[in-house]
């Protein structure tokens, strides 16, 4: 019998990974990203405070549309950026939460260099 592996554990310990060497201060805080097949949900926390400055997701209210697409993270990568801006983070380590830089991951982190974040 195959067992096949089970893919969100997988990931959890290659987050596990980039979490031991990035995380955020308060000058440069970290931009994470987690996504779930219905939305996509994005932070800049500071880890140092153990802190969340600025969050964004497809769930908010002011968000149109499906959340489990790409033109969705295009948002909530815009909406972050806008977010983030207002409070005075230009600048943000990107954590990609242990997921593959592709498709809705990828569209996001577009979106908020788009609109103004450097990563």
């Amino acid at each position: 019998m195959i067992l096949k592996p089970d893919k969100n554990k997988i990931r959890q310990k290659s987050h596990l990974r980039v979490r031991n060497r990035v995380a955020g201060t308060a000058e440069r805080p970290r931009l994470n990203v987690f996504r779930s097949l219905k939305h996509i949900y994005a932070q800049v926390i500071d880890d140092e405070k153990g802190m969340t400055l600025a969050a964004a997701s497809s769930l908010d209210k002011d968000f149109k549309g499906t959340g489990g697409n790409i033109a969705a993270a295009k948002e909530v990568g815009t909406a972050i950026a806008k977010k983030a801006l207002e409070k005075g983070i230009s600048e943000v380590v990107f954590d990609r939460g242990g997921y593959i830089y592709h498709g809705r991951i990828a569209a996001l982190a577009q979106a908020a260099r788009d609109a103004g974040l450097k990563f």
